[in-house]
């Protein structure tokens, strides 16, 4: 292991904006700048959204401007509102279709046995994180009722999963048998594998969304399983663009989702010094993206 970095000192405002001038980056309006530093943090704008913009030796490349580092921030927050929009419809469809299934199949308390799932070991952290997850929803009025009115105080599979997290959620369908988890995606028009990795994959981009944080130019490190003819056309999976093929996929009865696609093409023309291909982006985007 090589010598370890030591951390630099903090810097004013001013400081920042000498040190950014030192690095080469054009600033055309200091007082500008300083008002976006004061709003953004120099560690949210600056490090994430200078990534390609610099050479190895840490200095920018030419004509790389401060308006430009604004931009792809602006166009990522935009972006992340719109796609974190769209995960909610998936979040609250799945949600719905396993509650369902489960309550027919297992009955309204049927989650609690450890034999109704693939492993009882999972099954055991499953039971633990959702105490965790009632316990903090402990004063949501549905949560009250079933505890105080009901016996045993125990939540029917229905409500339950209303406190779930995407990732809980996520984890609950990974642990169902594969008999029932190819009930529930086919009623998306999906394979369960490949549902089972989507979910995982939309879980991690959703987070990544309610924590306000960087989809442009960034690798994924929960990655989903792709249609062969995306891979094989050479679409990855590592970048945005591929979780948006499996989103579509799922969304694919919502007649809304062509205004989403719609939607990030008008944000593309707007700021224009967006790199569309650090997405993951190819030129037939559109055409991929769009539903017929």
């Amino acid at each position: 292991m090589g010598e370890l970095k030591q951390h630099q000192p903090s810097m004013t405002i001013d400081e920042q904006v000498e040190n950014l001038k030192s690095l080469g980056l054009i600033i055309n309006d200091e007082e500008y700048a300083k008002k976006i530093l004061n709003d953004i943090s120099y560690f949210r704008l600056v490090k994430a959204y200078s990534l390609g913009l610099k050479s190895k030796n840490g200095e920018y490349n030419d004509g790389v401007a401060f308006e430009q580092i604004v931009e792809l921030y602006l166009f990522n927050a935009n972006f992340r509102q719109i796609t974190f929009a769209e995960i909610e419809k998936i979040e609250v469809n799945v949600r719905c279709r396993i509650a369902n299934y489960f309550a027919e199949t297992y009955g309204v308390l049927g989650y609690k046995e450890a034999a109704n799932f693939a492993d009882e070991e999972y099954h055991r952290m499953f039971i633990k994180d959702i105490k965790e997850e009632v316990g903090r929803n402990s004063k949501a009025p549905f949560v009250r009722n079933f505890r105080e009115n009901y016996e045993g105080g125990e939540l029917p599979i229905y409500a339950l999963v209303e406190v779930f997290s995407f990732g809980i959620l996520s984890k609950f369908y990974k642990n169902m048998k594969n008999v029932d988890k190819k009930v529930v995606a086919k009623s998306f028009g999906i394979g369960y594998t490949y549902l089972e990795s989507w979910l995982e994959s939309i879980s991690y981009v959703r987070n990544i969304c309610a924590h306000y944080g960087r989809l442009y130019n960034a690798k994924l490190s929960k990655t989903p399983t792709l249609y062969k003819e995306y891979s094989q056309a050479g679409i990855g999976n590592n970048r945005i663009f591929g979780v948006l093929l499996c989103m579509k996929q799922i969304l694919k009865s919502d007649k809304h989702w062509n205004l989403y696609v719609n939607q990030i093409e008008l944000l593309i023309d707007k700021y224009e010094k967006v790199e569309v291909k650090t997405m993951g982006f190819p030129k037939n985007w559109k055409e991929l993206l769009g539903q017929k």
